[in-house]
């Protein structure tokens, strides 16, 4: 079958290029070519449109867009006289005059400064607004700054209004329908956990977030879903400048943030500090029943629920200059978090046997703490200006993560039962890589690397109950462990990039080496995996006149089962679950296939992206009852098994255009048929759902100085091996308010604003049936206060003042 698809997919492109053959002889015409600006802002405007007409009768001749950098160049003009219209969504159209003859072939309009659109409603003057959201060939690129509705929140708060992103009503994200993607901070791997990477990273500091779904072989293909590389705000003025940040909301809800940035002809310095405060009531409702030894019992649920964070973050670099072709640099990140929850749930119990319904109070307290920190060098040189290049990278990285969770139970005020876990354990990481890019020609290129990294970790588990006779809880050393961690990886990769007139063709290998041991003391019992995995990549792209062009790609990629998800032990997660790892899993394995399209039709731009993704020896949670002993028969086993296969065939849409001037619409939407299927306790098993979200985001430009945001998202329900997640819709509004030539800006956003955020599902098995439904405080109100001072302006994407280079990866 994936033969199949790659030789179809070889075919199509084939196919494009037989049908434009490109004139090898003779007078191919002539060039034009340029580089657009926002005029506002001084930032170099991506994929505006170049279009060529013909002055006699305005037909389309030929066209293309600007690249990442704002550059443009179109080929292969036939000598005319033509208008040149330069236009990009929310500013005014450029035209130019110009004459391509044999005394006259190369035209250079330089640089091109696009004023935002602006019309006269009465005394208002109102201007056209970019897009929060655009469609590169290879990645989604998220311009935080246009997103006012989550000014205030985190990095999985901007995710939402994402097509390929779900974010639950705890926070907790999903690319594509999965939970296990790489989050990059500026090019770099985050030490902690993805997911809590995005919720402690405040948006207010992000410049933008790039959602890669099939990376080349360059990268690491750890991820089944690919990688959200978060990328924060630096400067690109010269001497000193900053911007700060403060917030506050209702319910113990604030934060700030500060950036400090010094630079100069050869020294760079910048300084951030944050720290945000999030805490949200709830409300829960959970239905269980379990079947054993015929009897069917019943453990029902209502109450109250708060869970929050606290996080504090430092960072900071120094930049080094050594001439034109030298850079090194040093950098540095520390952060703690500290996640809490409490719940206050009343349960009621009986059972067929025993109908008489048993009533008791249950208190939760969870806490999950620890802090990290990272130190990064790079050294960048290049030999020539052409792109011959050598970049350098050693990463050294700590974490210590600490949890605990309490469960008490209480009857008439006296306390009847109760569980105590706790988790904790440090981890270091170091890592280092080199780049090398050559250039072979203009444009040709090969480029290869290696990279090797070494993780050491240790995790100890304890598990105590409550003694009522001596009223306090005691160990239970038999649900006690440590496991220690070994891991080891290498790889080398080798990349191959050419261009044949408008087909552009790259392809790459890579080779990972992978040794790693597991050592559980108390068992006396370790494991190892000692293994290669190669992941190849094909990336094509095709141009078309008037600014069309679809790309094709395919990838392998790999997500390694690790921590509790191994260790052959039990270990209580709370008063009614336990959990068992599984040491002989083996890793998921995917095969990535995408196909896009990207087109204007007039101002509009309309992206479409087809996706199919197949995962290999696919991992997932299954539940069942834990134990035969009548007392532990309200108890859930959590494990982790090998079930079979999952399919995901879909697609993705976006339109962007402005049906007036000072209004943006961006719609998008995810369309996928999800199927997964195997083999779960002996039995074969398939389940299929057809799944959708739609993100419809309205920016309004009010005035000069005021603008209003208003974004609608919806998710479908979809399904897993064992349950079903019902779909929700939520609503955002904010308006900001500039002052002072935008030094200074207020934004109010509510969230949620109708109330209709939920987490709703269900799962059962043979013995097993559970509901669980939870909301969260709704709306939800926050005050951004923004002070930009010594006129702190953003870099231009892809560049960087003095010939510097952006860190850690490009993509």
């Amino acid at each position: 079958m994936l033969v199949r698809i790659q030789f179809i997919i070889f075919l199509i492109l084939t196919f494009i290029v037989l049908l434009h053959p490109q004139e090898r002889e003779g007078f191919t015409g002539g060039t034009i070519s340029g580089k657009v600006f926002d005029a506002n802002t001084g930032h170099s405007i991506e994929y505006a449109n170049i279009v060529v007409l013909s002055k006699n009768d305005s037909s389309v001749i030929t066209g293309t867009v600007s690249d990442a950098e704002g550059n443009f160049i179109i080929n292969r003009v036939p000598p005319g006289n033509y208008f040149v219209d330069v236009r990009f969504i929310g500013f005014s159209d450029k035209r130019f005059d110009v004459s391509i003859n044999r005394n006259n072939l190369n035209i250079n309009l330089g640089e091109i400064y696009l004023d935002p659109a602006a019309i006269n409603l009465g005394d208002v003057v109102v201007e056209g607004e970019r897009s929060p959201v655009t469609y590169q060939l290879d990645k989604k690129v998220i311009d935080v700054s246009q997103m006012q509705t989550v000014i205030s929140g985190n990095a999985a708060d901007v995710l939402e209004n994402v097509p390929s992103v779900t974010v639950d009503i705890e926070g907790n994200v999903s690319l594509r329908g999965s939970g296990n993607f790489t989050v990059l901070i500026d090019g770099r791997p985050s030490i902690i956990d993805a997911q809590d990477a995005l919720q402690q990273i405040p948006a207010s500091s992000i410049k933008s977030i790039e959602i890669i779904t099939n990376p080349s072989a360059k990268y690491d293909p750890e991820g089944t879903a690919g990688i959200i590389n978060i990328i924060l705000k630096k400067n690109q003025n010269l001497g000193m400048s900053g911007i700060m940040n403060a917030n506050a909301g209702l319910n113990d809800k604030y934060g700030g943030d500060f950036l400090f940035e010094y630079k100069s002809e050869g020294i760079n310095t910048t300084f951030g500090i944050d720290y945000n405060r999030r805490f949200s009531p709830g409300e829960s409702r959970e239905e269980q029943r379990f079947t054993l030894n015929n009897n069917t019992s019943f453990l029902n649920s209502t109450g109250d629920r708060e869970w929050g964070r606290i996080s504090f973050g430092l960072r900071g670099g120094v930049e080094f200059i050594l001439g034109e072709n030298n850079i090194l640099s040093f950098g540095g990140r520390y952060g703690s978090r500290v996640n809490l929850g409490n719940s206050f749930q009343n349960y009621i119990e009986w059972s067929e046997q025993l109908p008489q319904q048993l009533s008791y109070t249950s208190i939760g307290d969870r806490e999950r703490s620890g802090d990290h920190y990272a130190l990064n060098m790079n050294y960048f040189h290049r030999f020539s200006p052409d792109g011959h290049e050598l970049k350098g990278e050693l990463v050294y990285g700590y974490d210590n993560s600490d949890e605990s969770t309490i469960t008490s139970e209480f009857n008439n005020g006296i306390q009847t039962s109760g569980k105590k876990t706790t988790e904790l354990g440090p981890s270091t990481e170091i890592e280092g890589k080199l780049d090398y890019t050559l250039p072979l020609g203009e444009n040709r290129k090969f480029e290869a690397g290696a990279e090797g990294q070494a993780e050491i970790s240790e995790e100890s588990t304890s598990f105590s109950e409550y003694n009522t006779n001596a009223g306090v809880f005691l160990l239970e050393p038999q649900f006690s462990n440590t496991t220690k961690y070994n891991e080891r990886e290498l790889a080398v990769y080798s990349l191959f990039a050419d261009q044949f007139g408008n087909f552009g063709l790259q392809g790459g290998v890579r080779g990972e080496y992978t040794y790693r041991t597991i050592e559980v003391t108390r068992l006396n019992q370790e494991f190892n995996i000692d293994r290669w995995d190669f992941f190849p990549s094909v990336h094509s792209s095709y141009k078309f006149a008037e600014g069309q062009q679809m790309m094709a790609s395919y990838t392998r990629r790999i997500d390694r089962p690790g921590g509790w998800e191994l260790e052959p032990f039990d270990t209580w997660m709370d008063a009614n679950n336990v959990r068992r790892g599984n040491p002989a899993l083996e890793p998921e394995y995917i095969d990535s296939y995408e196909f896009g399209f990207q087109t204007f039709i007039g101002k509009a731009v309309l992206s479409s992206e087809i996706y199919y993704r197949i995962t290999h020896n696919k991992i997932d949670r299954v539940q069942s009852i834990y134990s035969e002993d009548d007392s532990l028969k309200n108890v859930t086993l959590h494990t982790t098994e090998n079930i079979g296969k999952d399919y995901s065939l879909g697609s993705e849409l976006m339109l962007i255009f402005d049906p007036v001037e000072f209004w943006n619409i961006n719609l998008m939407g995810n369309l996928y048929n999800y199927r997964i299927k195997g083999v779960l306790f002996s039995e074969p098993f398939s389940r299929e759902s057809f799944n959708w979200s739609s993100r419809f985001n309205n920016v309004f430009k009010v005035s000069k100085t005021t603008t209003l945001q208003f974004n609608v998202n919806y998710n479908s329900p979809t399904v897993s091996s064992q349950g079903t997640r019902e779909g929700f819709f939520t609503s955002d509004v904010a308006v900001k308010q500039d002052f002072f030539e935008r030094k200074l800006s207020l934004t109010v956003q509510v969230r949620d604003i109708f109330s209709t955020a939920k987490y709703e599902f269900t799962s059962q098995g043979a013995d097993f049936y559970r509901y669980n439904y939870f909301t969260r405080e709704s709306p939800m109100v926050m005050l951004n206060l923004r002070y930009n001072f010594n006129n702190f302006k953003q870099e231009k994407d892809g560049e960087r003042p003095n010939g510097q280079f952006e860190e850690g990866e490009e993509f």
